[in-house]
């Protein structure tokens, strides 16, 4: 049988679609999902060719489920198979985050709403730490690979360091460690295929980079760089290159740049962002979206408060997503010699292992803005530190952190279940006083 057996064109756009609007459940859902559909039932790519393509996308930034969607639908039908697979499968999921976000702007004053995203905000926390959890149990199976992730939690918790400089410098350091501290088998064994034309890969680079750039200069010609939407595209365009290892790891640089730096959103507000992305179907990091929308309503100038709000979610989404195509279109005909490249192996599972450090400092960060009213930041030195005022603990919250933590991890229910769960406990628990 051979790897593909490809479909009418039309046949792939409805199955995307029906796949977009049914991937709950994160990464590893969304995963299992495709291959439920496109391996066992339809049988339109094997079973290899579906973990070899999986496992190129891990190799590149990014949310690895929507790249391997665009993959198969560029593998089945080229470069108009892999729009209509990718945009399908991130679409459903942005239309609905931007109504959950209107709805959350509109109704973020009522008592009864603050009381029920309070639930939210702590089933945040056992959603956090289960990912910690699994990420680690997978990730972490050497010593020396303990070892990146515990100097990658410092330096963010202790000291701030900057998040692309801890993942990236993880990174270099895998490709220069011997490959049996990391666990990393050397792939050279496998030849690789025949080498692509170099001229092509650099004309779909420049492509697909114009297409990323291309709203970027349509806010500089007419708003300027002192506009939200031009600081909103150039943070996000910086986060799509650095976003190893999923949402979760990149969510605290995130958090940390938008309520810290620039202001756009409260340490609260960005726990309900996430979990309203949680309740959504696509990628996890459609939680951009929720903070461009409420940045750009906050401080949309002549747009308008709903004018911001709505382009600033366009283009946080546009920034976002336009390099997964751009990843794709442009390596995947070297996929074959990419994956039989040793040093690119460790360095990627260095970076993973910092990943599990990066997710510690979420779990952390998440932690101490939910569980506690008043947070102070501890200066001594390169040493900043948030310590928590202890006589500001929410204690409902923390009661349904570890409600969440229970039904999670020892009842295995899913994650819109235990949200739901956990929302009705805040409701609930808003009329004890």
């Amino acid at each position: 049988m051979s790897d593909f057996a490809p479909p009418p064109f039309s046949e792939l756009v409805r199955v995307s679609a029906r796949i977009g609007w049914l991937s709950f459940g994160g990464p590893a859902g969304q995963i299992a999902l495709m291959h439920r559909e496109l391996v066992d039932e339809r049988k339109w790519i094997s079973e290899a060719h579906f973990l070899h393509a999986l496992n190129f996308c891990h190799l590149l930034p990014g949310p690895e489920a929507q790249q391997l969607a665009t993959y198969i639908g560029w593998k089945l039908h080229g470069v108009r198979g892999g729009l209509a697979a990718g945009l399908l499968f991130v679409v459903p999921g942005a239309l609905v985050m931007l109504a959950l976000a209107a709805a959350y702007i509109s109704a973020a004053q009522l008592g009864w709403f603050a009381a029920l995203f309070l639930g939210v905000k702590a089933a945040v926390i056992a959603i956090v730490l289960q990912a910690l959890l699994r990420v680690g149990g997978r990730a972490l199976t050497t010593n020396f690979k303990r070892g990146i992730a515990l100097v990658a939690f410092l330096a963010l918790f202790l000291f701030s360091a900057p998040f692309p400089l801890v993942v990236l410098g993880a990174g270099v350091i895998g490709a220069l460690a011997p490959a049996e501290w990391l666990g990393v088998k050397d792939g050279r064994s496998e030849p690789p295929g025949p080498r692509p034309r170099l001229w092509k890969t650099l004309a779909t680079v420049i492509a697909w980079g114009a297409v990323w750039a291309a709203p970027m200069l349509l806010v500089l010609l007419l708003l300027g760089r002192e506009h939200v939407l031009w600081e909103i595209g150039i943070f996000f365009s910086q986060l799509a290159v650095v976003t190893f290892g999923g949402a979760y790891a990149v969510l605290a640089y995130m958090a940390q740049e938008a309520v810290q730096t620039h202001g756009w959103l409260s340490a609260g507000e960005m726990a309900d962002g996430l979990g309203l992305a949680e309740t959504t179907p696509g990628p996890l990091i459609l939680v951009t979206q929720f903070v461009g929308f409420l940045a750009g309503w906050r401080e949309g100038g002549v747009l308008g408060s709903w004018g911001g709000g709505i382009a600033g979610a366009a283009l946080t989404t546009w920034v976002t997503f336009a390099p997964c195509f751009l990843w794709i279109f442009a390596f995947a005909p070297w996929i074959d010699r990419l994956q039989s490249a040793t040093r690119l192996k460790g360095g990627l599972a260095a970076l993973t292992a910092a990943v599990v450090g990066v997710i510690a400092n979420l779990s952390v960060w998440f932690a101490i803005h939910v569980l506690f009213a008043r947070v102070d930041e501890l200066r001594a030195g390169p040493l900043r530190v948030g310590v928590p005022d202890w006589a500001s603990f929410e204690w409902r919250a923390g009661l349904l952190a570890a409600v969440a933590g229970v039904l999670l991890m020892r009842f295995n229910l899913s994650v819109l279940t235990v949200l739901a769960i956990a929302a009705a406990g805040g409701l609930a628990l808003s009329f004890v006083a």
